[in-house]
């Protein structure tokens, strides 16, 4: 966390490229994440098959991390997009130009 913390306390650094560094050090810690999931799952799924393949039970940890990544992948992608500050600002703009608003 030290390393995102100096460019977003960094004077020099306009608001733009702080924006974007914060973007870029989200994409880096949700691949990070995804090849750890995709590593630790797969070695659950031959742990379990090997050592016990008539009574499957892999799937639950695969499942239970699987919607963290789903949320952490929504968080990373959809940050801003779905009820924030763009949404809103895109609203804004409807109602001041008359059109309905969803």
């Amino acid at each position: 966390m030290a390393c995102h913390s100096r460019f977003i306390d960094d004077p020099n650094l306009s608001v733009a490229e702080r924006d974007a560094r914060r973007q870029v050090h989200g994409l880096r810690n949700f691949y990070k994440h995804l090849v750890v999931f995709a590593v630790i799952n797969s070695g659950l799924a031959a742990i379990n098959l090997i050592a016990s393949p008539e009574r499957l039970w892999f799937y639950w940890p695969l499942l239970g991390w699987g919607v963290w990544l789903t949320l952490h992948a929504f968080a990373t992608f959809a940050r801003g997009r779905w009820l924030g500050a763009e949404w809103e600002e895109r609203k804004v703009r409807q109602l001041m130009a008359g059109k309905s608003v969803e």
